[in-house]
């Protein structure tokens, strides 16, 4: 009975071992050799339709950055042109404020001088006449 127990478990785990060790063989067909050349020609061809669209796009970056160099090259002399012209009409106010003040100097350097004038004048005609001497001494002239 032992023998006949150790008989059928061996059996049974020899079938088992033998159900493992047995590989699952896919047959490759005809048709799949067929399909595997043709996703094969699918794949060159998307290939090389990137290929050209990454050409192409380079192609448009290159003429949009000949573009952006335009329109920079565009700023920069509109703003050299506007920073000349501010600095050239700062310049004309300088020069025309000097000289639409030069002939109120002119006059104002000419008013003090008829005011010494007058002043050497009093002093010297105060020096006559005590009344007027009195009149300076209170306002600080003489």
């Amino acid at each position: 009975m032992k023998n006949l127990l150790i008989l059928a478990f061996v059996l049974l785990f020899s079938g088992v071992l033998k159900a493992q060790e047995q590989q699952v063989v896919v047959p490759y067909t005809l048709a799949d050799r067929d399909r595997a050349i043709l996703t094969e020609a699918k794949l060159n061809t998307l290939e090389a339709k990137l290929i050209a669209l990454n050409d192409k796009m380079e192609v448009r970056f290159e003429s949009q950055q000949r573009q952006l160099d335009d329109l920079k090259t565009l700023f920069y002399w509109g703003f050299g042109i506007l920073i000349s012209l501010f600095l050239f009409m700062l310049g004309y106010m300088i020069w025309d404020r000097r000289t639409a003040m030069q002939p109120a100097l002119e006059q104002s350097s000419r008013a003090e001088a008829n005011s010494r004038n007058l002043i050497i004048t009093l002093r010297e005609y105060s020096k006559k006449h005590a009344d007027l001497a009195e009149i300076l001494r209170t306002h600080g002239i003489l």
